[in-house]
């Protein structure tokens, strides 16, 4: 009797897992909005435009980390 309550706590444990599961896995998908299907692909300038954008980017924050990294540190009084 002991048994079957187990196996069936456990059975109902994994029922609710295995729901979560699948809910969480149809939440990760992304759906892409009627407006934007009927639209052409990115022109190739927009594509090197957005590339110039991260590099841009990308060098600001590593001159801002260098900058950062020179600075002495504060060294506690006692």
């Amino acid at each position: 009797m002991r048994t079957g309550f187990g196996l069936i706590g456990l059975l109902l444990a994994l029922a609710l897992v295995a729901v979560l599961v699948k809910k969480q896995m149809g939440a990760t998908r992304v759906a892409v909005p009627p407006a934007v299907q009927g639209l052409p692909a990115p022109a190739e300038g927009a594509a090197s435009t957005v590339r110039a954008q991260s590099q841009q980017v990308q060098q600001q924050v590593k001159q801002q980390m260098d900058a950062l990294m020179q600075q002495p540190r504060t060294l506690p009084e006692d």
